[in-house]
Formats: C-alpha cells, sequence, structure tokens
C-alpha cells in the first residue's frame, strides 16, 4: 500500500479543535477532508443510541451522572462544548443525527460500542436496525474494547466489518482476528508502530490496521509507510498534509 492509500478517520470528529463527539467537530472534520469519522455509542435509559465517549457526563458536558441513567430528552438539555473557546449550547447527538449529517457523503464511520464498565444488552441488535434503516451499510466499522460485542455484531450480521480494539502490546494479533474473523485490530497507535513485525504480519494475512489516535505528522507517515489502512486522529488537518493531500 503506497502513503496516499492511508485513509484519515477523525477521532471523535476534529476533536482537536471542536467539542469532542459533537455535531461541530463532524463537520469540521468534513470540511477537512477527511475520509470517515471516529465516534463512540452509548445508551440512554430510553434505549436511545448516544454519541458520547465517557459513562459519565461530568467531564464533557455542564452536567453530571451518567448516560444510562439520564434520557435523550434530559442529556439534550446539557451544554457539551466541553469548555472550548468559541462554542456554547452544543448539544450531544444520536447515532441517528450524525448518519444523517455524513449520508450523502462518502464518509465511513468507526461505531466504537461502548460496553466496558456498563454493559448494553441488545445495543448491537439496535446498532445494525439503524444502519440498515439509515442505507449506510458498506460504511460501517464497528469496533469496541468487549470482543464478545463485535461477535454479536458478526452473529447479526456476517457482513459486518468489525475491528478489534485494544491498548497494550499482542503477540501476533492477526491469529485472533482471523479466529474473530475480525476485519482489522485497532491497536493503540505506539503498540502499532514498537510491537515487532505487527504491521507485516496483519498486512501479510490481509488484516487491516487502523491505530489510534495519531496526531504527530511523523507517526502518520511511518504507519502509512508500513501499510496502514487508516489513522486514527484528532487532527485529521494535520494528517492529510503529512499524506500530501
Amino acid at each position: 500500500m503506497s502513503i496516499d492509500m492511508t485513509k484519515v478517520w477523525a477521532h471523535r470528529g476534529a476533536s482537536a479543535y471542536a467539542p469532542e463527539n459533537t455535531i461541530p467537530a463532524f463537520q469540521m472534520a468534513m470540511e477537512m477532508g477527511a475520509d470517515g469519522l471516529e465516534l463512540d455509542v452509548h445508551e440512554s435509559s430510553d434505549g436511545k443510541l448516544m454519541v458520547i465517549h465517557d459513562e459519565r457526563i461530568d467531564r464533557t458536558s455542564n452536567g453530571t451522572g451518567r448516560v444510562v441513567d439520564m434520557t435523550c430528552q434530559q442529556l439534550k438539555k446539557l451544554d457539551f462544548s466541553n469548555g472550548m473557546p468559541g462554542y456554547k449550547d452544543v448539544r450531544i447527538p444520536t447515532l441517528r443525527e450524525v448518519y444523517g449529517l455524513i449520508k450523502d457523503s462518502r464518509m465511513t464511520v468507526n461505531v466504537e460500542i461502548k460496553c466496558d464498565v456498563v454493559i448494553y444488552p441488545g445495543i448491537w441488535d439496535k446498532v445494525i436496525s439503524l444502519e440498515r434503516e439509515m442505507g449506510m451499510q458498506g460504511r460501517i466499522i464497528y469496533s469496541s474494547f468487549n470482543h464478545y460485542v463485535l461477535q454479536k455484531v458478526r452473529e447479526l450480521d456476517p457482513d459486518a466489518e468489525i475491528g478489534l480494539l485494544y491498548a497494550n502490546a499482542m503477540v501476533d494479533p492477526w491469529v485472533y482476528a482471523k479466529y474473530l474473523n475480525a476485519n482489522a485490530i485497532h491497536p493503540n497507535y505506539r503498540a502499532a508502530l514498537l510491537c515487532p513485525s505487527l504491521m507485516e504480519g496483519c498486512v501479510k494475512n490481509g488484516v487491516a490496521v487502523n491505530p489510534w489516535t495519531v496526531n504527530e505528522a511523523k507517526d502518520v507517515m511511518a504507519l502509512a509507510a508500513k501499510g496502514a489502512n487508516a489513522v486514527i486522529t484528532n487532527c485529521p488537518d494535520v494528517a492529510l498534509r503529512a499524506l500530501g493531500r
């Protein structure tokens, strides 16, 4: 794979410049020319798919509490501008709203299903149903640190793309990926760069590598040179420039 084939996926949108996991961050990523978005999904108490990273709203909003304990309407009343200059009264989006925003583009969406601290039984059914309803088939890759969730996604839709999220070193991750019938691994970018033969083994065995969170131009270039399918970055403009785009 040549360097210019590596895709740029905006981590929680263009989150270095706009409030993470919000419509302004996703719009900015689109305007910068990112190839895709990475976002995180939890469930509200009334079963809506809410785009937010943390189990709690305390860090990114002016509220407090857990997503799972609040309705969509309650969450929508809060300001998720995360204290970023120039932003005020930014609302938390639903996954449906994000799909509506990018539906007419060609962007890929990496949906990270959050089932780590809080488990959301049946969330796999909801994400697959929404993908089909919104006509987003072929444009979604599901990832999670909870690989049992990805097995559920695979059972529901044999054609779904899944990427195994992990943070630390793993020996021969392509073997594990093949065992779970995964399309990709999503390692911490340091693991992708430093673990012996990780990139070479995955490329040779047809397992895509989409590392996170790659914010330095030199690391973007190094991963692209090794054959990364996509880099997940807070700074899509930096990554695109590094790739000559």
